[in-house]
C-alpha cells in the first residue's frame, strides 16, 4: 500500500493499555482499536457476533476482548469467538509507525465489512495455556 492509503488516527498511547478507543466512519458501523499490556494494536468492528454487544467495552486480556454483554471471547488479531462459541467480527488493517497509529483508509471507506467473511466455527483455536478468560458477569444467552 502507498502512504496516502493510511489514515492517522493517534498515537499508540492514545489508546488505553488494555483497552480501546472508539472510531466512527463516514457510512458503516464504528469500529474499536484495541491496545494490549504490549503494545500491541488490533482494529476490529465494535460488535460481537453474538448479540452486537459494543467490544470497546470489554475487558482485554492477552490478545483477545471478551464482550461485557455475555463474555464471548474474541480474538483481536482474527476476530473469530473462542469455541464452543462459533463467529467471527471483521477485521481492519492497523499499522503502526513511530508510536502512530494508521488505519487503511480505503477499508474506513467501504460499507463492506468483509467479503466472503465466514464463520470460524472452532477453527480459531482454544485461548493459549494459561491465559483464561475473564469471569462472566452473567450467564451466557
Amino acid at each position: 500500500m502507498s502512504p496516502q492509503d493510511w489514515k492517522p488516527l493517534c498515537r499508540v498511547e492514545d489508546i488505553p493499555k488494555l483497552g480501546a478507543r472508539r472510531v466512527r466512519r463516514a457510512a458503516g458501523a464504528e469500529l474499536a482499536v484495541f491496545r494490549t499490556a504490549d503494545d500491541r494494536v488490533f482494529a476490529l468492528l465494535d460488535r460481537c457476533p453474538h448479540k452486537g454487544g459494543p467490544l470497546s467495552q470489554g475487558i482485554v486480556f492477552g490478545e483477545r476482548v471478551a464482550c461485557p454483554l455475555h463474555n464471548w471471547t474474541i480474538g483481536l488479531a482474527d476476530g473469530c469467538a473462542q469455541a464452543p462459541d462459533e463467529g467471527r467480527t471483521p477485521t481492519f488493517a492497523v499499522k503502526v509507525e513511530a508510536g502512530q497509529v494508521f488505519l487503511d483508509a480505503a477499508e474506513l471507506r467501504s460499507l463492506a465489512l468483509e467479503p466472503g467473511l465466514a464463520p470460524c466455527r472452532g477453527s480459531c483455536g482454544p485461548t493459549p495455556a494459561g491465559e483464561a478468560a475473564p469471569a462472566p458477569a452473567d450467564a451466557r444467552a
